[in-house]
């Protein structure tokens, strides 16, 4: 079960006191979070205010960053519309990269979804697709790439329980149907319901302070080493009482 770590996601400047923005931040958390049992990394590279930017010095600088601070570890990065609104100019931006990831998450709600992955698939980049509900599972299904996904990214949105996690997840998998691999995952106040199902159904997950701020009993999580640590330990309770109830 691969657990991959999600260190800053769209998160701004001020979010929490350990997000790490810059290209070393990324260095120091890349390398913390796999010593704690990550097996990948899914970066959003930063510009110098701390936005999500998909330029070529940007995407370069983390995915360096991470890549030297843990060689041989898959990074990915984002692709997010909100970091460059117009398909066109995604496209264009992704044709500049000068250094590439491995991966990258493309969401299939967003306009022009199949040619932003078209266009890291011409580059040898993976794609990973993200499907946050069922508009966005049609519309994956429907595409010329589907097949050609390293996994779909399934998210939860906030605010749900573990049984309405596990009802919408439901409702997620038979839709989606047989094809990639499935990575489970949450946000916020679904994070850890998500991420407990996962273990259950036998999934890939993520998690880090893209997802969550909290660790499970509540408190504040001091940093994304602290949320893998604590992921590692919820997946392995839940094995233990499933194996104990089997």
């Amino acid at each position: 079960m691969l657990i991959q770590a999600c260190p800053n996601g769209p998160r701004r400047p001020g979010a929490h006191p350990a997000l790490p923005l810059t290209p070393d931040a990324v260095a120091r958390d890349v390398a913390l979070v796999v010593a704690a049992g990550a097996g990948e990394v899914h970066l959003h590279p930063k510009d110098d205010a701390g936005a999500d930017s998909l330029s070529a010095l940007d995407v370069a600088a983390a995915v360096t960053a991470a890549r030297g601070a843990a060689p041989g570890v898959p990074v990915g990065v984002t692709t997010g519309a909100w970091a460059l609104p117009d398909p066109g100019e995604r496209v264009e931006a992704v044709r500049g990269w000068t250094v590439l990831p491995d991966h990258a998450s493309v969401n299939w709600h967003e306009d022009g979804a199949d040619d932003v992955a078209a266009a890291l698939l011409d580059r040898g980049v993976r794609v990973e697709a993200g499907l946050w509900h069922l508009a966005g599972v049609a519309a994956w299904s429907a595409s010329p790439h589907r097949d050609r996904c390293l996994r779909v990214l399934l998210e939860l949105p906030d605010g749900l329980d573990a049984a309405a996690a596990q009802a919408e997840a439901e409702r997620l998998l038979a839709a989606v149907g047989a094809g990639p691999p499935v990575l489970l995952h949450g946000e916020d106040g679904s994070c850890w319901p998500a991420l407990r199902l996962a273990a259950r159904l036998g999934l890939d997950t993520r998690i880090g302070l893209e997802d969550v701020l909290d660790l499970p009993d509540g408190s504040p999580a001091p940093d994304n080493a602290a949320l893998v640590r604590a992921a590692t330990a919820v997946v392995a309770a839940v094995r233990a009482s499933d194996g104990a109830g089997g």
